[in-house]
């Protein structure tokens, strides 16, 4: 099976909280919003992510990060990744983000991970979020088997499973 069906269109807005926050496919034009998001939360997204992809850096700069939104952007339009950023209703401010990934260990056939900035750990709008994930990629998304590394599986599990069977 290939990662995506041909002829799949990803969604480009998705509500959540009546509106007040949407996901979006995320921009290279997004940085100035998602560099203080990624270095105001880095400590504890790095405690999630780090042992898995070394993210975020402690060396993360603004033009790195820009960088890497650029490379998501173009991901994104070519379906091989996504990553949607969480935003408020008048898109001022990154609040978290979505990864939506192809999978990189055997048994699944999409890896999703999320997180949001340290002042909405605990808040309605993480439990909001936390709630929308799984139900929207299991009823927008073209998945059979998708797995939550750091939910459905802790990273440390996840990092031990084998790599899938490249053909």
């Amino acid at each position: 099976m290939t990662w995506l069906p041909a002829d799949f269109v990803h969604p480009v807005h998705v509500p959540l909280l009546d509106g007040s926050y949407h996901l979006r496919p995320i921009r290279e034009a997004d940085a100035p919003m998602d560099y203080p998001a990624v270095t105001g939360s880095r400590e504890r997204l790095f405690g999630i992510f780090g042992p898995a992809w070394g993210w975020p850096a402690e060396t993360i700069t603004a033009e790195s990060n820009r960088i890497d939104l650029a490379r998501h952007e173009r991901e994104i339009a070519a379906h091989q990744s996504f990553n949607y950023v969480l935003l408020d209703g008048a898109e001022t401010a990154v609040h978290g983000c979505v990864y939506i990934d192809p999978p990189e260990r055997a048994g699944a056939d999409a890896e999703v991970s999320w997180w949001v900035v340290d002042g909405l750990v605990g808040s309605e709008v993480e439990r909001a979020f936390d709630a929308l994930v799984p139900r929207w990629i299991d009823q927008d998304w073209p998945f059979d088997r998708p797995r939550f590394p750091g939910r459905g599986i802790s990273w440390q599990d996840w990092l031990a499973l084998p790599e899938p069977p490249r053909g």
